[in-house]
């Protein structure tokens, strides 16, 4: 078949020369023969038609998939049954939690993204989009996403080697590199956004189904990427409290009121944890969660621990290995059998419990803040809720119930909004807190240790495709009975002091 294929080729390049007759066959000709015009070459499409993959990945994959529902059960926000994947993780169980396969497709599809967008960057920069900075900023906001979730996930990572096709193995850059440049491209996506809203740029309209192409939106989600990098690097940075309040008030200037992927109807696009809980059932709410929301009358609580399955139990104890193995037994959010719910990539209350913290530690006032925060959360709560109809008559007196609060309160607030499908960026703030010694949120998962050994993992382990071929990734994972192990024993760079 092969040299059938070939011989075709070459046949019909031999009668395109004939048909140049005396004059020879130029290397212009041969150029176009066999070229595939279906199926033009990457850097010529406009890169605005790859935005909208880009969106959509960094959700789906990153922000909405595996990470994230493995996060969940190690924040305690999401209990995991179902007796598979879900199940180990709940249980803690190091062959699974520890293994390079577990989180391979998140990895490789993250670094896929990652690709796609830096094309769109670079033809920004030099190709069919130059001058557009409103997709240029765009593209730099999901790039720092991208990279901020995997080193933050995984610590060391293929970074400033990483996505270059002649480049084969590309190194592990350190993470307090890769920070440092992820602040620097953070700013640099700032200034394009900036720069564009200025000159009214126009140039991607109905391809962002993230904010449709408004820019002044975009800037405003900027500023509060940067907020959130901010606050992540603080353990290390006490400086950066400061910063960061002051990227989170100009994403508030900016407009920021969330930025949540919106376009789930339920028929033919499905938010992916619904989608998750309805083929699988592997997500339920845990007591965790529950007793916080019970011991403070949240209004809050039936939504987050409905009787789906009508057996009368709402919740599991985090850890439970009976209700683990089990499937349709457990409660769980409303939110789970709402396919039209949202997906935040970063919620409005989320930023405002950012300004509280950051308040609070700085010495200022930050109640209002705090209440803003508990009312956005509260809303989004409701909203996600769905056709279940489920309404809070007055959120303000739940508000006032909680009455002057101190950073604990804050913390526990923030961990009860990002409840809803911001487990990652929980994932971060615990590691943060413990580090600093402040155990604000307590887990109660017996299998966090095991005979005295820590299995609460820091961080997640790399993807298998990267442990098997490049020998810079295999060594850091390490060979043998302990492989991957590390996870267990060595809190990342961002998150140790």
């Amino acid at each position: 078949m092969k040299k059938r294929y070939l011989r075709g080729i070459l046949g019909s390049a031999f009668l395109a020369c004939m048909m140049l007759g005396a004059t020879g066959c130029s290397e212009s000709v041969m150029d176009e023969i066999n070229k595939n015009t279906s199926n033009p070459p990457v850097n010529s499409v406009d890169g605005r038609f790859q935005l909208t993959n880009a969106i959509m990945s960094m959700a789906f994959t990153t922000y909405g998939g595996l990470y994230s529902w493995t996060a969940a059960s190690y924040t305690e926000q999401i209990f995991g049954d179902g007796g598979s994947q879900m199940m180990y993780a709940e249980l803690r169980d190091p062959l699974v939690t520890a293994a390079p396969t577990t989180f391979n497709n998140e990895w490789n599809n993250t670094y896929h993204n990652l690709l796609n967008i830096a094309q769109m960057i670079a033809k920004c920069e030099n190709g069919v989009n130059a001058g557009q900075e409103d997709l240029e900023g765009m593209g730099r906001v999901l790039r720092v996403m991208g990279f901020s979730a995997l080193t933050l996930l995984h610590g060391d990572i293929p970074y400033s080697e990483a996505l270059r096709d002649y480049i084969r193995n590309p190194k592990l850059d350190k993470q307090e590199d890769i920070y440092a440049d992820l602040l620097k491209e953070i700013d640099l996506a700032i200034t394009c956004l900036e720069n564009a809203k200025e000159k009214g740029s126009a140039n991607v309209g109905v391809q962002d189904i993230l904010f449709q192409g408004d820019v002044g939106k975009w800037l405003g989600f900027a500023y509060a990427v940067k907020s959130r990098l901010l606050l992540d690097g603080s353990l290390r940075y006490p400086g950066n409290y400061t910063l960061a309040l002051q990227s989170a008030e100009a994403a508030l200037d900016n407009g920021f009121a969330g930025a949540e992927l919106s376009i789930f109807n339920g028929v033919d696009a499905d938010n992916s944890w619904a989608a998750y809980f309805r083929s699988r059932h592997y997500s339920g709410a845990c007591a965790t969660v529950a007793c916080l929301m019970e011991e403070r009358q949240d209004p809050r609580l039936p939504i987050y621990a409905a009787d789906l399955f009508e057996t009368g139990v709402l919740y599991a104890p985090a850890g439970d290995a009976a209700m683990a193995e089990s499937i349709d037994n457990v409660g769980g959010p409303l939110w789970l059998k709402n396919e039209a719910a949202t997906i935040h990539l970063f919620s409005e209350a989320s930023l405002r419990f950012i300004i509280a913290e950051c308040k609070a530690r700085l010495g200022q006032d930050f109640q209002n803040d705090f209440r803003e925060g508990v009312k956005a959360s509260i809303a989004d709560y409701v909203k996600s809720a769905g056709n279940a109809n489920v309404g809070i008559d007055d959120p303000e007196a739940y508000i006032s119930s909680l009455g002057t609060v101190g950073l604990k309160e804050v913390m526990i607030q923030k961990y009860l909004s990002q409840s809803r499908d911001e487990q990652i960026e929980t994932y971060n703030d615990l590691r943060r807190l413990i580090a600093g010694g402040e155990n604000y949120v307590t887990l109660q998962n017996p299998n966090n240790t095991d005979n005295g050994q820590n299995r609460w993992p820091y961080c997640l382990p790399y993807g298998n495709s990267d442990v098997v071929s490049n020998p810079n990734v295999a060594a850091a994972f390490g060979s043998g009975n302990s492989a991957g192990y590390y996870i267990f024993t060595i809190p990342l760079w961002i998150f140790s002091n």
